[in-house]
């Protein structure tokens, strides 16, 4: 198929030639409707410059730096624009903005200052300050001066900036300058000090700014030196950048010999001021000039000051210091620099976390962090660090905790070959390491529960509640538990799971409430709902393994109150919600020991206050059927000692009664009775035995007494409380008479003294005569019996 034919061109008209002429007056009018269309926004920039510049020709430099510091590029711009063709009357204008920055209210014309000596300047200045005529623009409270160090700062930067392609290298503008700040800086005058050291601070500042610009063009001209040298060892072109990078070299040079001269005529004064803020500047300072420009300043004579200053009296400077050295050994480039320096500072770094300073410690936790990061300390430096894992202050704990964490579970080290990939380390290796640690902590949870607490927000592998219930049930071959690690793994899983849900683990030292926001709560919901989750089938399992484990059945038992129990029916797992609740009622009577027994009684409460439907009946009556077992286990063993058996299964069940009555009342019938017939007959029972027998019939007359009320009490209810009141006075003053004599004969009897005379109190307070006075209840109100009151105080003091 062939291709159609291209059209041809029209031929030109001579109405489409133009004239010069005409072209002319087309570019005019193309002009003026290219103004009219312009944005109005690009007209009201340069109408607002014009404006600016012409007001920086109107203001005192002091002025703009005071009052209006978005006219300091034009200020400066205009300086040096002048400073070609009038240098003196430039220099002029910028020392007396000094001078006037300072404070100082002089009256120096500019011959003077052209033709005298700088130190006779400076005393003129100084004999202003003693004579009164300094303002303090520094200190200065004003609103109109709340920028005055800020726009301070930034004159200086956009001066040195502007002045890199003209008189920064003219060996004139700049020498005065640095010459007056250097004197200024040394002078009595406090105000003084502190601007002139801000201000010859800033130069170095912005002298490596420029100097990293011409390193810059140095490198790429070298480059093309080399490129060219290849092409042709001479010529024009490699004459040209031979030059090129030899005035670049030399005025480098140039900057690095203003850095020394001001860093040791300002700097190695000032660093140790008897300004504290001062002191913080330089430090700050140097810290920032060594990252940036390390070439110069990574030495130990530059960094030995950052050393010296981590012993400042001042808790500012010496965490300014702190600061400084974490951003040095951030960057990996620097380590290679710093051993002379990290071995000759260490020690004290290491010291500085039990600074006095809260905020001090906390950063030089960091500081270390970094070093064992680096590997440039060593495992037997840190022994006095742990001990601070349950320190007070809780910002120094969590800090030890980070640490912990990096150095010690997480192993987060640098090598040769780059930082080791702990995100695919499996959670399992990581509560191994977490269990290594704990083994320190292992006879008192407590302090376990501390340590858990720092860690806890950067271990991950704290929260794969599936993980740790596969430990504990041994289903992991990658870790083999001890008897040791399976109790702190399974006080870590409570402690864990408690923080999940938003409960506090260890004491606040605040004390307030905690409160949270809606997505706050929204998240502790989804963590209750995960570890619900994962324990749901798991839970009747561990609990029939660690039944028999005092240590570990306790702590199991709580995780039932951290469960979100409506999921067991909506999972249909009603089964194991049973199966659970059974193991939690045998364990009750297997243990005698009072966590566990608490541990039994506050879960079965929560199942009964918290199920729903069927469950809550299942809990409901597994209550009931635990309150009258020990019922009958109490009378039995009652009866058993009478006949002359063994007294521990009468005390395990008191004990468990004791507990049980502690959170409701226990439905009884002659059980009061019993114990107070024992105690009657049997007194060379054991103490701990008579104990329990008189607290549990205190209770049993509290939950009396709260259950008759106070306004319509029946006369039955009436007369059988005060027939337990009675009796329980009975006994309680046959204790305070008589133990003493025992006491005498030499039997140790102070756990059922102290009892005694707690319940002989709490009785006084329970029915004191102003409670029921004009009621119905009047007859069971008692007067203190003062005889009985001295009894038992000389008890107590004897015992």
């Amino acid at each position: 198929m062939r291709r159609p034919k291209r059209g041809r061109p029209p031929r030109p008209r001579e109405s489409d030639f133009v004239t010069g002429e005409e072209l002319e007056d087309e570019e005019e009018e193309g002009y003026a409707e290219a103004e009219r269309l312009a944005p109005q926004r690009t007209k009201r920039k340069r109408e607002a410059s014009a404006a600016a510049a012409a007001a920086a020709e109107d203001l005192t430099l002091i002025d703009i730096v005071k009052h209006n510091g978005r006219l300091i590029s034009h200020a400066v711009k205009r300086l040096v624009e002048d400073y070609e063709s009038d240098p003196k009357s430039v220099i002029f204008q910028i020392l007396t903005m000094l001078f006037e920055a300072c404070g100082a209210r002089h009256d120096i014309a500019a011959k003077d200052l052209d033709m005298a000596d700088v130190d006779d300047i400076v005393f003129k200045i100084v004999d202003l300050s003693r004579n009164g005529l300094v303002e303090d623009n520094y200190n200065s409270k004003r609103k109109d001066l709340k920028n005055f160090k800020e726009n301070l700062v930034s004159f200086w930067d956009t001066l040195v900036l502007e002045c890199q392609n003209g008189p920064l290298f003219d060996d004139i503008l700049l020498q005065k300058i640095k010459d007056y700040v250097i004197a200024l800086s040394c002078t009595p005058p406090r105000v003084y000090r502190q601007v002139a050291s801000l201000i010859g601070l800033q130069l170095v500042t912005s002298f490596i700014s420029v100097a990293k610009t011409l390193s810059a063009q140095r490198e790429t001209t070298q480059r093309q030196l080399n490129a060219e040298k290849k092409k042709q060892s001479d010529g024009p072109a490699v004459e040209s950048l031979n030059k090129r990078l030899s005035v670049t070299h030399e005025n480098i040079t140039y900057l690095e010999e203003l850095m020394r001269k001001i860093f040791s005529g300002l700097f190695m004064h000032r660093y140790r001021d008897v300004d504290p803020d001062i002191r913080m500047s330089c430090i700050k300072s140097l810290g920032i000039w060594v990252v940036s420009y390390p070439s110069l300043f990574l030495q130990d004579i530059y960094l030995k000051y950052l050393g010296w200053t981590l012993n400042d009296k001042n808790a500012g400077v010496r965490r300014t210091s702190i600061l400084a050295l974490q951003s040095l050994y951030d960057v990996d480039a620097n380590i290679p620099s710093l051993g002379l320096f990290t071995e000759r500072f260490y020690s004290r770094m290491i010291q500085l976390a039990d600074d006095i300073d809260i905020s001090v410690a906390v950063s030089a936790i960091g500081l270390i962090k970094q070093l064992l990061r680096h590997q440039l300390l060593s495992d037997d430096d840190l022994g006095p660090l742990y001990d601070l894992l349950i320190d007070e202050p809780p910002m120094i704990r969590r800090a030890i905790g980070e640490l912990v964490y990096d150095h010690l579970i997480a192993q987060n080290i640098k090598t040769s070959s780059g930082a080791r990939d702990v995100d695919n380390e499996s959670s399992e290796v990581h509560i191994g390491r977490m269990l290594q640690i704990l083994r320190e902590f292992s006879d008192d949870p407590v302090l376990s529960s501390y340590v858990i607490d720092d860690i806890w927000d950067d271990m991950k592998a704290m929260k794969d509640w599936k993980c740790i219930i596969s430990m504990l049930l041994d289903e992991t071959p990658l870790y083999e538990l001890t008897d040791m690690d399976g109790t702190n793994l399974v006080r870590m899983l409570r402690a864990s799971a408690r923080k999940a849900v938003g409960e506090k683990i260890v004491p606040a030292t605040d004390n307030k409430k905690l409160s949270y926001t809606k997505s706050q709560k929204e998240i502790l919901e989804t963590s209750k709902s995960e570890i619900t989750n994962a324990l749901m089938k798991r839970y009747p399992q561990l609990l029939r393994k660690y039944i028999p484990d005092r240590a570990k059945i306790s702590p199991l038992i709580d995780m039932m109150m951290l469960l979100k129990l409506e999921m067991y029916s909506l999972k249909r797992q009603e089964q194991n919600f049973k199966a659970a609740i059974d193991c939690i009622v045998d364990a009750f009577f297997k243990h005698g020991d009072k966590d566990t027994l608490r541990s039994c009684i506050k879960a079965i409460a929560f199942c009964c206050n918290k199920c729903q439907a069927d469950l809550l009946d299942y809990a409901g009556n597994k209550l009931k059927n635990l309150e009258d077992e020990l019922v009958l286990k109490v009378k039995t063993a009652i009866k058993e000692v009478e006949a002359g058996d063994d007294e521990y299964s009468l005390l395990v069940n008191l004990k468990r009664l004791h507990e049980l009555q502690l959170s409701k009342p226990v439905k009884n019938d002659g059980l009061f009775e019993d114990m107070y017939r024992i105690l009657s007959h049997l007194r060379e029972m054991d103490n701990e035995v008579k104990s329990f027998l008189l607290i549990n019939m205190y209770l049993e007359v509290a939950w009396s007494l709260h259950a008759i009320g106070v306004e319509n009490p029946s006369e039955s209810s009436i007369d059988g409380l005060l027939s337990k009141q009675s009796s329980l006075f009975e006994q309680l003053y046959y204790f305070l008479v008589v133990l003493p004599t025992c006491q005498k004969e030499g039997r140790s009897t102070t756990v059922l003294s102290c009892r005694v005379c707690i319940i002989t109190a709490e009785m006084w307070c329970l029915f004191k005569k102003s409670k029921y006075s004009s009621t119905r209840l009047e007859g069971l109100a008692i007067s203190h019996n003062w005889t009985l009151f001295r009894s038992s105080g000389n008890y107590v003091n004897n015992s």
